[in-house]
């Protein structure tokens, strides 16, 4: 399966980024979608801000992907698109991509490839390596994470902020970036047909060498070691080194793949089932499923770290209360949703602080743009 090419996979007709979307995803891009004019206001914001300066740079500095130029690379993004339902953007290739790969604009959006990264990888992991662009495009989470940015910035008071705790609004958002990040895996793993081959190009991120001098199993073993460790100390270490990044840990990502080919999601979806593009949201029911995702998510956290944050002395805990409890009430029967009067947060979702070749590089310094493998530390 691993060699499988995307011409030989049925595509999933007007799939829907919804059918396979992480439940924290779903609810903040459904909720934000719900805002009067938001959408079309941002996209116009990133397209006149930076998406065109960004498009003549790598017009103007990069290679761009094409029938004559690549050839192979550019039969196997036709590819992935088609599977995946999608239009097809312009794919360049450029050195020093953060991340190794991003996704940039809402209009007319591209994908960069890192050149470093695409000679690491093999034809199936590129291919994954593109549908998790793909994917970010699909979403709009470009679009979303900008306005998030503008609701947060807009000075007079909105009912909608009242109330709620910076630091547990500003862990919200971390959680919805890393969320955002786990729903594209989904995507590359649908696209590719084989969750391996998506775990195979994490893997390669990870090490930062080539896939055929590297062990998969070895690697899937790692990624349970990590899951499996069962020390409260070492897991405190884990809980503050995972908490400030956008980005999951390699490991974790491939995890989260795992869990979900296992809940039996993914063959549903290979079969045909699934939400359709033209099908309706219902913003409320979409809220209720990440109001249980992040109770859960917060309580194993505070469960496996509660003691020993005590007696450190931190407070983190108690940021942990006011956002469940304040979720509960935007979320639960009787409550506004977070589709009421808008979701509001902050972040930047595009700086990069590493990636293959984290020089100088077109386009480190923009806003914007979801890159694939880069776990950041930049404040939100």
């Amino acid at each position: 399966m691993a060699n499988m090419l995307p011409e030989s996979i049925e595509p999933y007709e007007n799939i829907s980024s919804k059918a396979y979307e992480h439940p924290a995803d779903r609810a903040a891009t459904a909720a934000l979608k719900a805002v009067p004019m938001l959408d079309t206001v941002v996209r116009k914001l990133i397209e006149w801000q930076y998406e065109r300066a960004l498009r003549q740079l790598y017009l103007g500095n990069s290679l761009k992907v094409g029938e004559h130029q690549l050839s192979e690379l550019w039969a196997a993004h036709n590819g992935v698109c088609r599977v995946l339902d999608v239009e097809r953007p312009d794919l360049y290739v450029s050195y020093g991509v953060p991340g190794g790969a991003a996704a940039i604009g809402s209009t007319n959006p591209i994908i960069v490839f890192d050149s470093q990264l695409l000679h690491w990888l093999g034809p199936g992991e590129q291919r994954a390596v593109i549908a998790h662009e793909l994917g970010h495009i699909l979403s709009d989470h470009l679009v979303y994470t900008t306005a998030l940015q503008i609701l947060l910035s807009v000075t007079m008071p909105m009912p909608f902020f009242l109330g709620i705790p910076f630091r547990a609004v500003r862990a919200v958002l971390l959680e919805w970036f890393r969320a955002a990040e786990l729903s594209c895996d989904r995507a590359a793993t649908l696209a590719v047909r084989d969750p391996q081959i998506v775990c195979r190009s994490l893997m390669v991120i990870s090490a930062g060498m080539p896939a055929d001098r590297l062990n998969l199993d070895a690697f899937m073993s790692q990624a349970m070691e990590y899951e499996s460790w069962d020390d409260p100390s070492d897991r405190v270490r884990r809980f503050f080194n995972e908490i400030n990044q956008t980005h999951p840990y390699s490991v974790r990502r491939v995890s989260e793949i795992m869990k979900w080919v296992q809940s039996g999601e993914y063959d549903r979806i290979v079969r045909g089932e699934y939400r359709r593009r033209d099908d309706p949201t219902d913003v409320r029911q979409e809220a209720g499923d990440a109001v249980n995702f992040y109770a859960e998510r917060f309580r194993e956290i505070f469960r496996e770290t509660g003691e020993n944050l005590a007696k450190a002395g931190s407070q983190i805990g108690g940021v942990a209360d006011q956002l469940a409890d304040w979720i509960r009430t935007r979320g639960g029967p009787g409550g506004s949703g977070f589709g009421g009067s808008g979701f509001g947060g902050s972040g930047s979702g595009g700086s990069s602080s590493g990636g293959p070749g984290s020089g100088d590089r077109p386009g480190s310094d923009s806003p914007g743009g979801d890159v694939f493998g880069d776990e950041l530390d930049d404040e939100a």
